[in-house]
């Protein structure tokens, strides 16, 4: 099997999605953000010396994933029905981000999901590293997928 971005030549290609039917499409996307208490305590209260980061991230996570075809290669552009990052604190201190990304298209929205997840963490990150420069990001992950020809639904949350 070729993979899907060579072309027979041996260039690199953006796969045709043009014989493929429209269809509704849906993911679900995650990051992962530790960072020390006095950070956390600080974001939570919005008293981060560059302000409200979780207004921030947000808009940053959403706009990112407008953009996910130019940052990402042989990315397709997507027209997104709907981009929606949120933020929850969990028991270990570890602060989570989930991206939804929704459009009708040709092709999923997988990596829009997950460049707003991602782009939200480094958001979180850069408003908060005055207070803690070992602030980490980890287990960025697809976490669920509907629509086009397969499902997919990560095994559990981490």
């Amino acid at each position: 099997m070729r993979p899907s971005h060579i072309a027979r030549d041996g260039s690199v290609t953006m796969v045709d999605v043009s014989s493929k039917r429209i269809t509704s499409r849906y993911a679900r996307a995650e990051a992962l953000v530790r960072m020390s208490r006095a950070a956390r305590v600080a974001l939570q209260a919005a008293t981060l010396p560059k302000g409200d980061a979780f207004v921030t991230a947000q808009i940053a996570g959403i706009t990112a994933a407008k953009r996910t075809a130019e940052l990402i290669p042989l990315t397709h552009t997507l027209p997104l029905s709907s981009v929606d990052v949120r933020f929850e604190w969990r028991r270990d201190g570890a602060l989570r981000i989930e991206a939804e990304a929704r459009t009708a298209a040709r092709t999923g929205v997988e990596m829009e999901a997950l460049v707003a997840a991602a782009v939200a963490a480094l958001t979180i990150y850069d408003m908060s590293k005055s207070l803690d420069k070992g602030i980490t990001i980890d287990t960025i992950r697809l976490l669920q997928k509907r629509g086009g020809k397969s499902s997919f639904e990560a095994e559990k949350h981490v």
